[in-house]
C-alpha cells in the first residue's frame, strides 16, 4: 500500500507509505494520496487530517527513477494539488524526516506544520535544471519573507529544522520521538471544536488564496515544462539514475 490510514476520534492520519523509496511520489502514489484526501473531505466524522511519512523520510518528492505506465493517472499531481487546496478542514503536517521537492513545498499548502528536530527540508529544483512548483513561489515568500524564500527556492541547499522554524516555514518543532504526540495534542484541540466553525473559518482564510494558488500553479507548470528535458535537467536526472538505488546519501 502506498498510503496508510489511521483514525483516532475525529483525527485522521494519512501516512505516505513507500519507505523503500523515501516516500517519493510516482503516479500511483499521487492517485492514492488524492483519493485519501477526497475521502477525508467527504467523511463528516473527520475534523482534522494529519499527514506524515513512514520510515526515515517525510517525502523525497518526485521519484525521478519512476517509469510512466501506459494508462493516465486518475488524479496525478494536478488532482492531488487540487484536493489539498480544496480540503475544507485543518491539514497538519508531521514532518518526521527529510523532505525534498514537494516533500518541502507542501509545507506552504498545509495549515500547520510540525517538524522533528532532526528533520531537514530542501528544494532541489535549480540543481535539477528546473523551477519551483506547488505554488511555492507565492507561499514561501508569504511564510518566510522574500529573501529567505529566494534562498530556499534557488540555492538547492538544505534547511535544518531550527532554520525552518525561525523562518516561519513550520509552526513548531519536537524531538523526533515526541513529534506525533505533539501533533496529536494540537490536532485534538482543533478536533474538539465544532466542525462547522472549523470549516467556515478555514474557508474565510483560504478563499482569497485559492484562486491565486491555482493561477500560480499554472504559471509554474508552464515554466517547468519549458525547462524539463533541457540539457541541465537531462544531465541531472541521468546522474540521479546512475546512483545505486539505495544510495540516497545526497538526500
Amino acid at each position: 500500500m502506498l498510503t496508510s490510514i489511521s483514525n483516532k476520534g475525529a483525527v485522521r492520519t494519512l501516512t505516505f507509505n513507500r519507505p523503500e523509496a523515501l516516500n517519493a511520489f510516482n503516479d500511483d502514489m499521487f492517485d492514492a494520496v488524492a483519493a485519501d484526501i477526497v475521502a477525508a473531505t467527504e467523511d463528516d466524522s473527520v475534523k482534522v487530517l494529519v499527514i506524515t511519512g513512514a520510515g526515515r523520510a517525510f517525502s523525497a518528492g518526485m521519484d525521478l527513477a519512476a517509469q510512466r505506465g501506459g494508462s493516465e493517472p486518475k488524479y496525478g499531481f494536478p488532482g492531488m494539488f487540487e484536493a489539498i487546496i480544496e480540503f475544507p478542514k485543518p491539514i497538519i503536517l508531521a514532518v518526521n524526516g527529510l523532505g525534498v521537492g514537494f516533500g518541502c513545498t507542501i509545507c506552504g499548502l498545509a495549515d500547520l506544520v510540525f517538524m522533528a528536530d532532526d528533520a531537514r527540508l530542501r528544494c532541489p529544483f535549480t540543481s535539477l535544471g528546473l523551477t519551483a512548483e506547488a505554488g511555492s513561489t507565492v507561499t514561501f515568500p508569504q511564510l518566510m519573507g522574500y529573501q529567505n524564500a529566494f534562498w530556499g527556492l534557488l540555492s538547492s541547499q538544505w534547511m535544518d529544522a531550527q532554520t525552518c522554524k525561525d523562518l516561519g516555514l513550520v509552526f513548531a518543532l519536537a524531538e523526533a520521538e515526541q513529534l506525533m504526540a505533539k501533533v496529536d495534542e494540537h490536532a485534538r484541540i482543533l478536533a474538539a471544536q465544532p466542525l462547522a466553525a472549523l470549516v467556515t473559518t478555514k474557508e474565510l482564510m483560504m478563499a482569497p488564496r485559492r484562486e491565486i494558488l491555482r493561477e500560480v500553479y499554472k504559471v509554474e507548470n508552464k515554466a517547468l515544462a519549458s525547462l524539463m528535458g533541457g540539457p541541465a535537467n537531462l544531465e541531472a536526472v541521468a546522474a540521479f539514475k546512475e546512483r545505486r538505488p539505495a544510495d540516497f546519501s545526497k538526500f
